[in-house]
């Protein structure tokens, strides 16, 4: 007899449904097992036939860090386009080569950690390039449009499963694991939640990235916002998954917790899934939950939350279900569609600043293109590796003809002497494999390793001409006549080896610093490592560790990676072998200088008809992840060529790319553009806009400020007290939000407003008054004429992208749910939309406004807070100066104190006392102080104590004999302390 075959366990049942699955799945796992699923790296289990699952491929902007890949614009510059369809299509581009890539390669993860969703409150932050834009409407309008594109449209099955980054408020790389953001409760509920909160209530997200950040005193990882908003905004399951090396970070950089089993068990309670520590091994993670199991932290049934939450992201992804996965065969990889869609998503980024008429080019001009930029395609850290490369000088030397394009990089040509009077020579480079940067891939790429096949520096009578260039702050690259960056590997020697600059701690770049007051002598220090150069008989190193030299690598923290230790300050770190030298042998350059690139700048500018200085950042040199800039403004280098060519050719058009804004004089330019780093096309997308091939029609994703004086603090996330964003400056930009020109003007007509079925109804049309067809990004704002609070200034309610042919008009009608005009109350708790008058104004940006209605809309009046019932949470106030929000406790609350122990004032506004009160209660905790209060005539001044902790709060009642009615309530904390609740009694 022939013995039957085992039944089909129920969680291979593709009848079921993934609820049943999962549960059945999860019984059969051992406890253990269980366990070992709560790292980054899930192992198999071969019992059971089930798979090995790792969470975590970075997709920003194309597959990242597994080799070749199609490479779309940064994400800011995605942003730009204000496209939310083309944006779409590039998620389900980027989701099909990630299908594909897993195909060959099985490191290659379904579960991608994209896209970010940080809003672009401050300019100056690090990673401005990885989100979208300053509003949280654009913002999630263009996050949703690309999570759909990567989840795919199958009602059941997922291409790919989006993680959305950073959970919650996270805009500052200084001290991004141990900063903390003051969020009071409008601008949590109005700011910083609708972004994610309109993107996961799509459907079309399979979980969050806490931010290495606390917000509110309080890590992200054991934030209350996971379970009290986030879980309750869809009804699917949501993955959350922790940043690298995060979990670690509760106890060893933030101090929050005494013990690792006390973090990880307050993490994963708190809603923490999948814990992204100590790279590829899960046994510390392990051995940290079994720890809190055993000491009573956790239970069971809380480690099979968290599990039952990552199957069913596995479920979705099809992996049990092999045979009727539809995505399980739809990978397509750089295909002729992938590169036109490249190339279309980075002509509909750039964005027309300023145009005196000297654009779009003629055929026949004759162009002198110049600057840092015009020959680069640069990559940020979460780009893929290119397949194909279009910098602007071949994109433009392809529309125009090279015989009509003159170039001039504009670097510093120079040669550095010894103090034996050699110079720096680089040695002949015997034949071998030119790989580029990452190109074979790597689950983490901080790893990756500089090249060590190349022969390092020597010295010689005649020395090697460098090509220098200054990236602001004294930070230099220097490049051999090859082509090859001069770069330390771990061995400590310099060699002319990288082809760009990069790595988690980048190993390519300098700064000269001088020797002695008026010595013309220069120590060549090596920024990641901190160590200068010296010269030894085997050739060019770094100098040895030494009191003098034992300084921190720039950018040396943890990144924000899939697999990483989490050891901060290893990652990429060169020259750990101990090379030999001491501070006394570091060597003495001087710098000779060759060639000016101003000098080259001025010769190619004078004879053009226009001249294209081409500038802006590499986004890995000061401004990227763990390194915020420190100015609006072009580094020095860049802004003398950019005045060379201006004084040899008043046709001068700038063209930035760069990953965030910059501060410069739009009025003495014929024109300026801006891109972000456009992807593999950008240079060929760049010369079609600037020739008039396609129209501009990129718009501004964030205000552009004229000075670094209109900024306000990098940490100072109070949006609306701050007057920050366009929604509140109230200074001049330099370049609005929304703003962006065409080559064909537009005309705005027959404005409608109408409202009904709960929604306010707005109509009116468009008109292509020009000779060529364009786009036109139609923006509809609002703004409250009379409101009891501060309100925006502006408000974007909706956009639309219209291609319009020319003389066509079109009627744009757009549906506007009435609440998208409340605000959230913080006298009642909950968003109320106040009765009242608002404008109604149409345009082609924030400022530049065609249409304009007044609509008086019906709602909820405002009531009087009732303190005798309820109190006061004292995070609730209406207005404050100098307060800060800090943890009432490490699981959930807000409190309040004066930021830097100094002096907060808050008010509260119309609170009702009813008939009177005599009695005032103040739960205080913290250091000792004085609070005074007054409201309706009465005064009073407690005393605080002080309590042993921050978290041990204490009630403590004083007289204050308020009239009865309705009066504002001012409070003033002097001292270290914490209130949390205000209380009243008759």
């Amino acid at each position: 007899m022939t013995a039957s075959p085992p039944p089909t366990p129920p969680f291979r049942d593709p009848r079921l449904p993934f609820a049943k699955r999962v549960d059945d799945l999860l019984s059969r796992l051992t406890r253990d097992e269980k366990v070992s699923f709560l790292h980054q790296f899930a192992p198999a289990v071969e019992r059971l036939g089930v798979a090995a699952f790792r969470t975590g491929q970075e997709a920003l902007h194309g597959v990242a860090w597994m080799g070749p890949a199609t490479v779309f614009p940064q994400a800011v510059g995605l942003g730009a386009t204000w496209n939310t369809e083309l944006v779409r299509r590039v998620g389900e581009a980027v989701s099909r080569e990630v299908r594909a890539m897993r195909a060959r390669d099985e490191r290659v993860g379904l579960n991608v950690w994209s896209p970010t969703v940080n809003l672009l409150r401050h300019p100056l932050w690090g990673r401005n390039e990885e989100g979208y834009s300053e509003d949280p409407l654009l913002t999630s309008a263009i996050a949703t449009a690309y999570t759909r594109g990567l989840r795919g449209d199958h009602p059941v099955y997922w291409r790919t499963a989006p993680v959305l980054k950073h959970w919650l408020a996270h805009n500052n790389e200084t001290g991004r694991d141990v900063t903390s953001s003051s969020v009071r409760p409008r601008v949590l509920h109005e700011y910083d939640l609708r972004a994610f909160r309109a993107t996961v209530a799509a459907g079309a997200v399979a979980g969050v990235m806490p931010a290495y950040n606390l917000v509110n005193g309080r890590p992200n990882h054991v934030s209350p916002h996971l379970r009290e908003h986030l879980r309750t905004w869809t009804d699917q399951e949501l993955l959350v998954c922790s940043d690298a090396g995060a979990p670690s970070n509760l106890v060893d950089s933030e101090h929050y917790f005494d013990t690792h089993e006390e973090a990880t068990a307050a993490a994963l309670v708190a809603g923490v899934d999948s814990f992204t520590d100590h790279g590829t091994d899960g046994s510390p993670i392990a051995a940290r939950v079994r720890g809190a199991l055993e000491r009573g932290l956790l239970s069971e049934a809380d480690v099979d939350t968290a599990v039952r939450r990552q199957l069913s992201v596995r479920f979705r992804l099809g992996e049990f279900d092999p045979d009727d996965d539809p995505h399980a065969h739809s990978g397509a990889f750089d295909t002729p569609e992938h590169r036109e869609l490249a190339r279309v998503a980075a002509e509909q980024a750039v964005v027309l600043l300023r145009n005196d008429g000297v654009l779009p080019l003629a055929p026949d001009t004759r162009l002198a293109v110049v600057g840092l930029l015009a020959d680069e395609c640069k990559l940020d850290w979460y780009s893929g590796t290119l397949i194909h490369r279009s910098t602007p000088l071949e994109g433009l030397y392809e529309r125009f003809g090279a015989e009509r394009v003159r170039f001039a990089e504009g670097v510093d040509r120079v040669r550095l002497r010894t103090s034996a009077g050699t110079f720096l020579h680089v040695p002949p480079a015997p034949e071998a494999p030119d790989p580029a940067r990452g190109a074979q891939g790597a689950l983490d790429p901080a790893l990756l390793a500089g090249r060590t096949d190349l022969p390092p520096l020597t010295t010689d009578a005649v020395g090697t001409e460098f090509a220098l260039v200054d990236w602001g702050d004294g930070v230099l690259t220097l490049r051999a006549p090859d082509g090859r960056y001069l770069s330390v590997a771990e061995d400590g020697y310099v060699r002319a080896s990288a082809d760009q600059p990069g790595g988690w701690v980048v190993q390519e770049t300098f700064r000269l610093e001088r020797r002695g007051e008026h010595g013309t002598g220069h120590l060549l220090r090596h920024l990641g490592t901190g160590r200068p150069v010296s010269v030894a008989a085997d050739g060019v190193k770094v100098a040895a560790r030494t009191p003098e030299t034992a300084e921190t690598p720039e950018s040396a923290e943890t990144p924000d990676t899939a697999g990483t230790a989490g050891t901060a300050g290893t990652a990429g770190t060169a020259g750990t072998a101990g090379t030999a030298g001491t501070a006394e042998t570091a060597e003495v350059f001087e710098v000779v200088v060759a060639e000016h690139g101003t000098d080259a700048v001025r010769r190619a500018a004078a004879d053009a008809d226009v001249v294209l200085v081409v500038a802006g950042n590499d986004p890995h040199i000061r401004g990227r992840e763990t390194e915020d800039r420190t100015t609006l403004r072009l580094p020095a280098h860049q802004e003398r060529l950019l005045e060379a060519a201006r004084a040899a050719n008043p046709r001068t058009v700038l063209v930035l790319v760069s990953a965030y804004p910059y501060a410069f004089a739009p009025g003495r330019l014929a024109a300026a553009l801006w891109t972000a780093h456009g992807g593999q096309a950008a240079g060929t997308a760049l010369a079609r806009v600037l020739a008039g091939d396609v129209a501009p029609a990129g718009r501004l994703p964030q205000t552009w400020y004229a000075d670094d004086a209109d900024l306000p603090d990098l940490l100072d996330y109070d949006v609306i007290g701050g007057r920050q964003t366009y929604r509140y400056f109230e200074g001049t930009p330099l370049f609005p939000f929304g703003h962006g020109l065409s080559y064909v003007p537009f005309g705005y007509a027959d404005l409608v407003t109408a409202v009904a079925d709960g929604a306010l109804h707005v109509f009116f049309t468009l008109t292509n008054a020009g000779d060529t067809t364009a786009d036109e990004v139609a923006q509809l704002y609002t703004r409250a004429v009379e409101p009891s609070v501060p309100r925006p200034r502006r408000e974007l309610l909706a956009h639309r992208r219209v291609t319009l042919a020319p003389g066509e008009t079109r009627r744009l009608e757009f549906a506007v749910p009435l609440r998208a005009f409340a605000f959230w109350d913080v006298a009642r708790g909950d968003w109320r939309l106040e009765p009242g008058r608002y404008d109604v104004l149409v345009g082609a940006s924030s400022e530049d406004v065609r249409l304009r209605a007044t609509v008086t809309l019906d709602g909820e009046p405002a009531a009087p807070r009732p303190v005798l019932r309820r109190g006061l949470s004292a995070a609730d106030f209406d207005e404050h100066g100098g307060a800060a929000l800090v943890d009432r406790t490490k699981a959930a609350g807000d409190a309040v104190t004066p930021a830097s122990g100094g002096t907060a004032e808050l008010l509260y506004r119309a609170c009702d006392f009813g008939t009177g009160v005599r009695t005032v209660r103040l739960e205080l905790a913290g250091g000792a102080g004085t609070v005074e209060l007054s409201a309706g005539g009465a005064r009073a001044t407690v005393e605080s104590p002080g309590t042993p902790g921050p978290y041990d709060y204490t009630t403590v009642e004083a007289p204050l004999p308020v009239a009865g009615g309705t009066h504002d309530l001012r409070v003033t904390l002097r001292g270290p302390m914490r209130l949390a609740h205000v209380g009243f009694s008759g």
